[in-house]
């Protein structure tokens, strides 16, 4: 392969904290090795539209701490269709685009995978705070809406411990518990309702009522949105009725992706970044950056698609079929050692909160 000579970089979907900490990341380590790097504003929309400009070392100064996306994001149902990928890829030969980091969740990936097949080499980086993405073990922007949720149910705690009250908070999540997982366990909550997971409501509620009679004042409950749109309302008034403890609700909602990423996020995306540009100028094409242990390792996208879909039970029977049974049994092996990791913390939650 020719050397590289202009990349893009561009972000897409739900904007997570910590993807501006990747952009500086793919910025400035392209520059460093003599690649021009293009700003693309808007997602993939901005890119059939042309909204680009070259980034420069100090475009990306003063960023790394700001949550949000400096490029910006948006939906583009025209890029659903082949012809607006083709039209995307026009732009990127008018620009001399001769591959795109692409930062985002599974559809963000979709549409990498699209725009590879169109003839533009496309990097994938996960950059969603649901954690979601099944072939990394951690999403840019996770950590930091883990830490928001702390901050703030500890606040409503305040609440609840003054009143004598139980809360039941929903957290982000549509396809994954993570959040409301590993936030139960960091805030002593009583359960973390989850799809993934069966809960036992009249364990609970006996869990809850013994507790009260040995003096304890506030509970604390997280569930998932993915649980459903008005499920954490019920779930309250159900706690209330079952257990006599007067019960509120609280949805914590999008303020979950907003604020100054963490240092563990502004790492996490510094690694994915510079190992994405590495791929690139190694000719890589089509490839999702994912951490696995302490390293950044890639894997074929479409391989890391079919993985989520299997995670999330998307997966159809014809597809799953036409996998080769070697990939499928490594897809099914990830897919268990999420749930086996989820089940730990769950089991955790259950014998160590009153």
């Amino acid at each position: 392969m020719n050397k590289i000579k202009r990349i893009g970089v561009l972000t897409s979907g739900g904007d997570a904290p910590g993807m501006n900490a990747a952009i500086r990341a793919v910025t400035r380590l392209a520059i460093y090795k003599g690649i021009e790097v293009m700003g693309i504003y808007n997602g993939y929309q901005g890119l059939i539209d042309g909204n680009i400009k070259q980034l420069h070392d100090r475009d990306v100064s003063f960023i790394i701490n700001r949550g949000g996306t400096m490029l910006y994001s948006a939906r583009s149902t025209e890029f659903r269709e082949w012809e607006g990928v083709l039209k995307a890829k026009a732009t990127c030969d008018k620009y001399g685009i001769e591959g795109i980091v692409t930062i985002g969740g599974d559809g963000t990936f979709r549409g990498a995978v699209d725009l590879t097949n169109a003839g533009i080499p496309c990097i994938g980086i996960p950059g969603t705070i649901d954690n979601d993405i099944a072939s990394t073990e951690a999403t840019i922007g996770f950590d930091t809406a883990m830490n928001t949720v702390v901050d703030l149910v500890d606040k409503l705690r305040d609440t609840s411990e003054s009143h004598s009250r139980c809360t039941v908070v929903e957290v982000m999540g549509r396809d994954a518990g993570d959040i409301a997982l590993q936030t139960s366990i960091a805030l002593g909550a009583v359960t973390a309702v989850i799809k993934e997971i069966p809960t036992d409501f009249d364990h609970v509620i006996e869990k809850m009522i013994t507790a009260r009679k040995g003096g304890k004042r506030n509970f604390i409950i997280i569930t998932s949105e993915g649980m459903g749109k008005d499920y954490g309302e019920e779930l309250s008034k159900m706690i209330e009725a079952r257990s006599g403890i007067e019960s509120r609700f609280a949805r914590l909602a999008h303020i979950q992706r907003g604020g100054a990423p963490t240092l563990r996020d502004r790492v996490l995306a510094t690694q994915m970044g510079c190992a994405a540009v590495e791929s690139l100028v190694a000719g890589q094409m089509k490839q999702v950056m994912c951490l696995r242990g302490n390293n950044i390792v890639a894997m074929d996208i479409f391989d890391a698609l079919t993985t989520d879909k299997l995670m999330k039970g998307k997966l159809t029977r014809e597809e799953e079929e036409a996998i080769p049974p070697n990939k499928l049994y490594e897809m099914k092996r990830i897919v268990a050692d999420k749930q086996e990791y989820k089940n730990y913390l769950n089991y955790i939650i259950d014998h160590i909160t009153l």
